[in-house]
């Protein structure tokens, strides 16, 4: 069993994104969410260091200083884009006008829980940015991260040991394994990749999961 690459789950969680929403993609892995949306569908994204409408990445030749996204990336302005100060874009994201947030993560509980700006193990400097504002905010939030952590402990828990950004937000969770939905039920798998089954999946999580019954293989490309 081979596990989804951070484009292969960054493309399919593209394909969830729809036509006519305001979006705001998290740093990391989510940025690459804009490289396989449908350019047939118009999506106004916002950096919540203050711009709406932000366009593709530009060429070397074109980048500018000035015109940068909340993880430092260079980016372009579409036309009919704006600049605003932080209170402004901050207003945007916790007065709920913003569709949805793509952005990462430690854990996931089983009732939604997030928890992504600290580990809580005095290595890693702690870094809320506006994980908070976007996650209470935004009327659907959806995660992307690997399935287990690096030594193999379950990102996908009973309950958060780390800090918590927010609490019942997550509506769906993308992983290297799978695509689970957050619901009043419960955690429901929704599509497994190929060649894993659904116990070796729960063996694999901390909290407890369902089938969906119309669950599918998850197909994607190579990328």
């Amino acid at each position: 069993m081979k596990g989804l690459t951070r484009n292969q789950i960054a493309w399919r969680a593209a394909q969830d994104v729809t036509d006519g929403s305001y979006v705001n993609l998290g740093i990391g892995m989510p940025t690459l969410i804009a490289d396989y949306v449908n350019p047939e569908k118009e999506i106004i994204y916002h950096s919540e260091n203050g711009l709406l409408g932000m366009g593709p990445a530009p060429s070397s030749q074109n980048e500018d200083p000035d015109l940068i996204n909340a993880g430092k990336l260079y980016v372009t302005l579409k036309a009919g884009g704006a600049y605003f100060d932080t209170s402004t874009s901050f207003c945007m994201m916790r007065g709920g006008h913003l569709t949805s947030v793509f952005m990462g993560a430690f854990q996931v509980s089983e009732s939604g829980y997030l928890a992504n700006w600290s580990t809580d193990d005095g290595i890693l400097i702690p870094s809320v940015g506006g994980s908070m504002d976007l996650a209470i905010g935004t009327k659907d939030v959806r995660i992307l991260m690997n399935h287990v952590t690096n030594e193999g402990k379950a990102r996908i828990v009973r309950e958060c040991t780390y800090p918590l950004t927010a609490k019942s937000v997550v509506s769906r969770i993308y992983t290297d394994l799978a695509i689970i939905d957050v619901t009043e039920r419960g955690l429901m798998v929704c599509e497994i990749v190929d060649g894993l089954d659904f116990d070796e999946l729960q063996g694999l999580t901390d909290a407890t999961l369902s089938l969906a019954n119309n669950w599918s293989i998850l197909k994607i490309p190579e990328i």
